[in-house]
């Protein structure tokens, strides 16, 4: 039965659309040999119609990924259903290359394939029809739309990057003027403090010779005592040194006096010591001597260990330090508060250990405390901005961190030794002079 005009008029048309649409249009039979090859798949590949038509597919294009289409190809040919490949799970089947510009790693056209199984006679599937759709353009935007991603992505992390590190800046900074703020209190109630002690100690020192010179005279009295005839006086005279104990405040008043004495020098001292802790009008790197800023800051934070710890010292000779005198008084006060709160009180009083020395260009003072100690997870993350193993509310996190920084400025370091449940050991490290040692 021959087909009809009609028939063989829409054949043809079928055909000619077939060859001219702008998709890769081929078919192949179970053994893999083609049966349509369209215009746009000679094009790409440049195979012809003639030159594929009968031929096996794998044969002409080694480089196709044969066991997993051979294995598409049969599910089709059996289940008689559909079946599809995305360019974004694999990007080709047919390494075609592509006339755009070669952007965002595109290489080859990207495609989208579709396997349709085709009944020619009977219910049997003859052929499977592939349609090669070229989704270059789209593969393209999409890379592009990736980079941007990746790149907003990129900008949203240092953003979040920089806004951690500003506010560890803004924390520093405020724990910084914080310890300037005490340090200006400090110099400031050192100052007030400096002068009704200057006077009182002035004027217990005249009060001293004026005693001394009393007690003479009514010794003198006493010695002539004896010599007054009138009976009636020396009696009043001898009630009166008995009703005011004359012998005990001989003996008391020198006592009293010195008592008073020592307890100015005292005063003069922790006034002494809050000066060189806070040390405010030092602005500008100085050389210091580091002993002395122990012992001052040592004296500036006594109230916080003296009924918790018995303190040790083992001073070594030190030679003058070019440093910022008052940071580094910040640096070891945050040592001795933190030994301190290491401490484990259920254990009685502890004991905190002072010592320094000195190794060629360099000087070392060292906190050690038998506490409670650290694990090597808290040693590595000591110096972390806002870490901290108090209680909410207990710290801020920021002390380690902000000593970090001091002695980094000072061309130094600090080593962390610790065992748990038994001891810990922090040793700062500084140059004698920053300058010599940043040249070398």
């Amino acid at each position: 039965m021959q087909a009809s005009p009609d028939s063989s008029q829409s054949l043809a048309l079928l055909e000619f659309l077939v060859d001219r649409i702008d998709v890769g249009v081929f078919a192949v039979d179970r053994s893999g040999a083609v049966a349509l090859w369209n215009r746009f798949m000679a094009v790409h590949s440049g195979k012809s119609s003639a030159d594929m038509l009968g031929q096996n597919l794998f044969t002409m294009f080694p480089e196709l990924p044969r066991r997993w289409l051979e294995k598409k190809l049969e599910s089709v040919f059996v289940l008689g259903n559909s079946a599809f490949t995305l360019w974004e799970q694999r990007p080709y089947l047919f390494r075609f290359p592509h006339n755009r510009p070669i952007t965002g790693g595109i290489d080859a056209m990207r495609q989208n394939v579709t396997f349709l199984p085709l009944r020619v006679a009977g219910s049997e599937v003859s052929l499977v029809c592939g349609t090669v759709f070229d989704y270059t353009d789209t593969a393209l935007v999409d890379g592009r739309r990736q980079e941007a991603i990746a790149a907003l992505r990129g900008e949203k992390d240092a953003q979040a990057e920089l806004i951690v590190k500003l506010e560890e800046a803004q924390n520093q900074l405020l724990q910084s003027e914080k310890m300037a703020s005490i340090g200006q209190l400090a110099a400031g109630v050192a100052h007030e403090i400096n002068n009704p002690v200057g006077f009182v100690s002035s004027n217990l020192g005249t009060l001293k010779t004026y005693c001394e010179q009393m007690l003479q005279l009514i010794a003198a009295y006493q010695a002539a005592e004896t010599q007054i005839s009138d009976l009636p006086m020396r009696a009043t005279i001898t009630d009166l040194k008995q009703a005011l104990d004359l012998d005990f405040i001989r003996e008391d008043l020198p006592l009293l006096i010195s008592e008073s004495a020592e307890g100015l020098l005292r005063v003069k001292t922790i006034v002494q010591n809050l000066k060189d802790f806070s040390h405010v009008d030092e602005t500008e790197w100085q050389y210091a001597d580091l002993n002395a800023g122990l012992d001052s800051t040592l004296n500036v934070v006594w109230n916080e260990v003296k009924y918790k710890a018995t303190v040790e010292k083992n001073y070594g000779r030190l030679p003058l330090v070019e440093c910022l005198a008052s940071q580094l008084n910040q640096v070891f006060m945050n040592l001795i508060i933190n030994a301190v709160q290491a401490l484990d009180e259920s254990k009685g009083m502890g004991t905190i250990k002072l010592s320094t020395g000195c190794q060629d260009e360099w000087v070392w003072v060292e906190v050690e405390d038998n506490g409670r100690g650290m694990s090597e997870e808290v040693q590595r993350r000591i110096f972390e901005p806002f870490f901290t193993t108090k209680p909410v509310g207990k710290g801020t996190g920021l002390g380690m961190s902000l000593s970090y920084n001091i002695v980094r400025k000072h061309n130094g370091r600090i080593e962390v030794c610790s065992l748990p449940g038994e001891w810990t050991r922090l040793r700062v490290w500084v140059t004698v002079d920053r300058r010599r040692v940043a040249e070398t």
